[in-house]
């Protein structure tokens, strides 16, 4: 036996220091192969639209209705089923009305009633776990009596009997209340086994706070960071281009709650500066896109922030266009092409008259500069945001759970797109210097996110803080995969032609085999099983979110409300379980209100994907390579004992 080998089979003896131990572990995971494949959920762009979200992952885009209808399809009405469904979305608002509702005789037979349907539904979606995984999932306070509930006692002679004295029990000391909310919180996790986010969780609505909050408490998930998350991680480093932009989204959106409120970001230097300002400027081009009214003094003020905020954004703009001329965004150092006396800019070769030529902070002969108060408004903001211990924990998690992409059961997630050529060949992108294409592009770049993080090299560390923002808005970003973001253009000019921004080739390539194919071969993914699922641009009426025969999946339908008029639906979400992938289109979410007192659902299309006529099995997985080189590694160790290489730890 090799040194090397040796010494990883004594440190894995300190695990399992018997051959018994050794051989009831090599048995376990041998069974857990032929268990069936756990169901992944897929959610993509849900841009701070907490409520719809929070639905979403509740029901499983379906899936525990469809698990609910498989148990009591036969003997529940429709009704029975919506309200059972109902509760396990909402347990603890559902039982509250009902008490309402009944008299206290009337709430005994009512939690009797929904105490043996739920377990009934926790026993049929158990079915397919290892009795120590779902102790992984139990509530310490219940964990005994769940497991009693919902796993078979052959050693009990009268099981009704026990089982129902269980419930009876539960019932007399009035803790019904927390069982149901333990075991309907139980249930989503038994019906979903591991969550993707593709990107976006991130401005527009005006929850994603609670949206990370909500991912944080998750049992198993992973995220492919989007453009929007980038932006925000940049924002929480410390880059000033990210923060200004944030907070311009922010006020753009009529969100500037998620950051007082939510964040505890103080705008309260940037309001007093913005009214100061811009006095007597109506701020017309920077109108709040909301579909909440506001009271006037509050919209005029809202206005003048959002226009001061843009304002120092594209200066800086111009600041970091100088400051790193080797990643090429000098096009977008707009205030350089203004002529301020005229009130005209120049762009690509014409010239267009500008909307809004107010601009009392800008000094013509040096447009980049921030004027001292916009100067200071920054410094306050980049402390805040720099200081937030949330925003903070929140960035933290999407670096610990996050990448730029992952490969996961023959399937190759990302948000946006692979910069290609017109040919469909990988883009060549210089970063920092160093040119790489396809794979290496995303590993180059999650190498310079985390370095913008973790560095103590001070260089490097800027160098990491600055490529967040290349990342939001480069037209060689991944995470954008257009020509130009033309954020100046539209607010200040009436030409429409000036607004557009030209998608990448990739976009006109995913119905072609090879340019899809290509790119699932430099992941190392092929075969008539592997699929690309990404998001980013929202599926508008009448396209189809299935490209390139089912080998391409585009997920995003527009989460976001400002989306809708759009996509005319609510998003789209994917479903991989045991037997195939499931597309599922959501009408959109009304709200949790309705949800809890009606039982209205998110009504969803589900449309086959990809069947297999054979279940698969965790054996079929990634999870399951994992298991079969510990068995391998188990068998060395039980090998090593029998032969006396190594010593039984019997004491």
């Amino acid at each position: 036996m090799e040194t090397m080998e040796r010494r990883y089979l004594e440190r894995l003896s300190e695990l399992y220091p018997t051959i018994a131990r050794t051989a009831t572990e090599i048995i376990n995971l041998s069974s857990t192969l032929n268990l069936p494949k756990g169901t992944e959920h897929f959610i993509t762009d849900i841009h701070g639209e907490y409520e719809a979200f929070s639905h979403v992952l509740r029901n499983g885009s379906g899936a525990v209705r469809k698990k609910v209808t498989e148990v009591f399809g036969r003997t529940l009405s429709a009704d029975d089923i919506r309200e059972l469904s109902t509760l396990i979305y909402y347990p603890r608002e559902k039982t509250a009305l009902e008490k309402k509702k009944r008299t206290p005789e009337q709430m005994e037979d009512w939690y009797r009633v929904m105490l043996y349907r739920l377990v009934s539904v926790c026993r049929y979606t158990a079915g397919k776990y290892t009795r120590r995984k779902l102790r992984r999932y139990l509530t310490e306070d219940f964990a005994f009596v769940i497991e009693e509930l919902i796993t078979e006692r052959d050693d009990i002679t009268d099981k009704e009997a026990y089982y129902e004295e269980i419930i009876n029990t539960i019932i007399r000391i009035q803790r019904a209340d927390e069982l149901i909310a333990a075991l309907a919180d139980l249930i989503p996790k038994l019906t979903v086994d591991h969550l993707h986010i593709l990107g976006d969780i991130y401005d527009r609505g005006s929850g994603a706070d609670d949206i990370m909050d909500s991912l944080m408490e998750y049992h198993s998930l992973d995220v492919q960071w989007g453009n929007h998350d980038i932006v925000w991680m940049g924002a929480a480093a410390g880059q000033l281009c990210c923060i200004a932009n944030v907070v311009r989204v922010c006020a753009r959106y009529g969100n500037l709650d998620t950051l007082e409120d939510g964040y505890g970001i103080n705008l309260l230097p940037l309001a007093t500066f913005a009214m100061k300002a811009y006095a007597d400027d109506p701020c017309t081009c920077f109108r709040i896109r909301t579909v909440e009214k506001s009271a006037p003094d509050d919209a005029a003020l809202n206005m003048r922030i959002h226009k001061a905020i843009s304002v120092i954004q594209f200066k800086l703009q111009g600041q970091f266009a100088k400051k790193r001329p080797e990643l090429h965004m000098e096009d977008r150092a707009m205030m350089e092409k203004i002529d301020y006396g005229n009130g005209t800019v120049a762009l690509d070769g014409k010239t267009y008259r500008l909307l809004d030529s107010h601009f009392p902070t800008v000094d013509p002969d040096d447009p980049n500069r921030l004027s001292d108060e916009e100067a200071q408004v920054m410094e306050r903001l980049q402390n805040a945001f720099t200081g937030c211990r949330r925003l903070q924990q929140h960035m933290q998690f999407l670096l610990n759970n996050g990448s730029f992409y992952k490969v996961f059961n023959g399937n190759l997630l990302y948000h946006g797109c692979m910069p290609l050529d017109e040919k469909g060949h990988f883009k060549d992108v210089a970063v920092y210097g160093k040119t790489c294409r396809g794979k290496a592009l995303y590993d180059r770049l999650d190498e310079l996110v985390r370095r913008a993080f973790y560095s103590t090299d001070p260089y490097r560390r800027d160098e990491g803080r600055d490529i967040l923002w290349w990342i939001w808005c480069s037209k060689d970003s991944p995470l954008f995969g257009k020509d130009r973001m033309a954020t100046f253009e539209r607010y200040f000019l009436a030409e429409k032609e000036t607004h557009e921004e030209k998608k990448n080739a990739y976009y006109d390539l995913l119905d072609d085999e090879d340019t899809v194919n290509r790119i699932l071969t430099e992941f190392g993914l092929g075969g008539e099983h592997s699929h690309i699922i990404n998001g980013h641009v929202p599926v508008k009426k009448g396209e189809s979110p299935i490209h390139c025969g089912g080998k391409l999946l585009v997920i995003d339908g527009g989460f976001s409300r400002a989306y809708q008029s759009e996509t005319g639906i609510a998003g789209y979400t994917l479903i991989f379980n045991s037997w195939g992938v499931r597309l599922v289109a959501h009408e959109p979410f009304t709200s949790t209100e309705d949800a809890i007192r009606f039982g209205t659902d998110i009504h969803s299309d589900r449309v086959m994907v990809e069947q297999y006529t054979t279940r698969l099995r965790i054996a079929d997985t990634d999870l399951g390579s994992g298991i079969r080189e510990r068995i391998r590694e188990l068998e060395m160790l039980l090998e090593a004992y029998r032969s006396g290489q190594i010593a039984e730890r019997t004491r």
